[in-house]
């Protein structure tokens, strides 16, 4: 089993303490946050309460780290533990810049760490299941990728709150968009070039309530993305190739998954419309960043395909800046 530490007990950070009670695999033995009083949710949950990232770093039970910190501390932290020789998981987006996710990989390979990363809607059972149709051709040669990723769960956050404030560029996307550039880049390889649509049209945050992208691949291919934070929860992601389509629907939000619906279309098929039950998507990610820690199977996400993800958001956030295209650095 790895003993963790977990770095940051926000919202998210406190679904994890959640989520991965009782886990075989991993153990948060440690966590610390900006805010003393979360002690008492450490406490609660079995881990100390450390005042401070160096000090988790310091501990020598701790042998990797979990990143829920805003996104802009990710690079340096990642460095940083990687070099005392901590696996690192790191929640979404991994990095703001190419440069940055580079040298985070290249510090990780150069210590041996493990290097995980939290785009859980790779871990969910029908979205793996679409992944092994398309490497088997069943679709054909993909041509293009269509998804949604949209939730309200930001409208109760207080005014100067971070995720809506104008320190995290393009919110939209680094809420949730980036899941769905990271599903693009596994299924399209890597992005050429991005327009972004970013506006303010239902709120007063600093940083946008409404996203559509438009991303051209070096293969030709392309992908439409929408991601909005002010409407109730809607996830889907839909598939075209040149034998048929798929498409995979959620439920509810991944957080709190009550599974999810799929549908094939294969050209002189009969049509497959099937339902997945409820599955832990978030702590199987973790768990596979476990094992891979431990000397079991590879992490699932390839270092290059991390890099690609960040590539293809910093032209996001360059095209949003511009008004124009932007060219994946």
């Amino acid at each position: 089993m790895l003993k963790v530490g977990l770095i940051g007990m926000g919202w998210w950070g406190g679904t994890l303490l959640r989520v991965l009670q009782g886990s075989p695999d991993i153990k948060i033995v440690a966590a610390t946050d900006i805010d003393p009083a979360k002690d008492a949710l450490a406490a609660e949950r079995g881990a100390r309460f450390l005042p401070s990232f160096e000090a988790v770093l310091d501990d020598p039970e701790v042998e990797g780290v979990v990143l829920c910190t805003p996104q802009q501390f990710h690079a340096g932290q990642i460095v940083a533990a990687a070099s005392r020789g901590k696996h690192v998981f790191c929640e979404k987006p991994l990095c703001l810049t190419r440069a940055d996710a580079e040298t985070a990989v290249a510090v990780c390979r150069a210590n041996k760490v493990v290097l995980g990363v939290g785009h859980e809607r790779r871990f969910e059972p029908p979205i793996i299941d679409m992944m092994k149709r398309i490497k088997a051709g069943e679709l054909g040669t993909i041509v293009q990728v269509e998804a949604n990723f949209s939730q309200d769960k930001f409208l109760a956050l207080p005014k100067g709150n971070w995720r809506i404030s104008a320190s995290n560029p393009v919110g939209p996307v680094t809420a949730t968009g980036v899941h769905l550039l990271d599903l693009s880049t596994a299924i399209l390889g890597p992005c050429e070039r991005v327009l972004t649509s970013l506006r303010t049209l239902a709120t007063e945050w600093e940083n946008g309530d409404t996203l559509a992208l438009t991303l051209n691949f070096k293969n030709g291919s392309t992908s439409l993305l929408s991601a909005i934070l002010t409407t109730p929860f809607d996830g889907r992601i839909a598939v075209y190739g040149s034998k048929g389509w798929a498409e995979v629907r959620d439920k509810a939000h991944p957080e709190n998954s009550e599974g999810w619906t799929a549908t094939y279309v294969i050209r002189d098929k009969p049509r497959e419309d099937l339902e997945y039950p409820p599955a832990p998507a978030v702590r199987a990610n973790l768990e596979a960043f476990a094992r891979a820690a431990a000397g079991g199977e590879p992490y699932p996400i390839e270092m290059d395909q991390m890099i690609d993800t960040v590539a293809a958001l910093e032209a996001v956030f360059v095209s949003a800046q511009t008004n124009e295209l932007a060219v994946c650095p």
